[in-house]
């Protein structure tokens, strides 16, 4: 399991993590997401080890991480920014990663050379950017770890990539249980494998819930009224309200059918419940309308 209590980490007054806590239960693919400048790089920063907290604590299998050599020998990171020394190769770098990984199992990095079919003589800053993220799974994966921690893992591999690396990456989960908190700006993506998610903005995290609460939480409605009701009542507990033509779209933060009987006292001639994306709930969880894209006149 990981932890974040309360971290707090400030550079030249700033604060980057202001209070930060989440929890990821062990064995679950946790999506973090948030707008740029969250503090989500930050706060992996701090779980792998590389900054240390002004204040809180910071807890992988009820341990702190910071300067826990034993502990981070059972985690395994690809930053979106990933080190390779500049002249290695391939098979350079996973004698570097054996050297620090007890668990590296050769046998699964010789597999693995099927799946990404790179030639590991060559020098890996050669080799194009989703290239260089293919050898960052290779080796990563290859470390046999517990917890997986990932930020923008995806960016920059093919359609087939991707999804090749995610059965990987799943296969991982399911099998040996590992822990995966995965960073990314694609929710589309996240949605397709996260089963917990949290929603983070200016240093803190606003909510995390699994996947299926959060979208029981809030619902799209599609709505017809009877001739006479033209705007939407106000006394409903609307975040979001659109209209076209006589059909209203409005997002309510409730299950659908709590809102579908609060709708039927207005007696409606259609009310239709649409699931929302993972994007969609991202929008209005951080603020609705005044967060959505706008339309602006040049």
């Amino acid at each position: 399991m990981i932890e974040m209590r309360e971290i707090v980490k400030t550079f030249d007054g700033f604060a980057a993590l202001d209070g930060a806590s989440l929890s990821v239960p062990a064995g679950s693919v946790y999506g973090l997401v948030g707008p740029n400048g969250a503090g989500k790089s930050t706060l992996i920063r701090h779980l792998t080890g590389i900054y240390r907290q002004d204040s809180g604590q910071v807890l992988i299998s009820g341990k702190e991480v910071w300067e826990n050599a034993a502990l981070k020998a059972r985690i395994a990171a690809i930053p979106d920014d990933w080190y390779y020394f500049l002249q290695a190769t391939v098979r350079d770098m996973m004698r570097f990663y054996r050297g620090f990984y007890p668990t590296f199992s050769t046998e699964r990095y010789e597999k693995l050379k099927a799946v990404f079919a790179i030639d590991e003589k060559k020098t890996i800053r050669r080799l194009s950017k989703g290239m260089q993220k293919q050898v960052a799974f290779w080796l990563a994966l290859s470390c046999m770890p517990d917890y997986l921690i990932l930020d923008e893992p995806v960016d920059g591999l093919d359609p087939v990539m991707r999804r090749q690396v995610w059965s990987l990456v799943m296969g991982d989960v399911a099998q040996r249980g590992t822990t995966v908190l995965v960073s990314s700006h694609n929710l589309r993506e996240l949605e397709d494998v996260c089963d917990h998610v949290g929603i983070m903005d200016h240093g803190k995290v606003l909510l995390e819930r699994s996947l299926e609460q959060l979208q029981d939480n809030m619902v799209k409605l599609q709505v017809v009224f009877r001739d006479g009701v033209s705007e939407v009542p106000q006394e409903l507990p609307v975040l979001h309200a659109s209209r076209v033509g006589r059909i209203h779209t409005l997002i309510m933060r409730m299950n659908a059918e709590e809102a579908t009987a609060r709708l039927a006292v207005y007696d409606p001639m259609l009310v239709d419940a649409v699931p929302l994306t993972l994007e969609e709930i991202f929008i209005y969880e951080l603020g609705g309308a005044d967060y959505a894209v706008k339309d602006i006149v040049l």
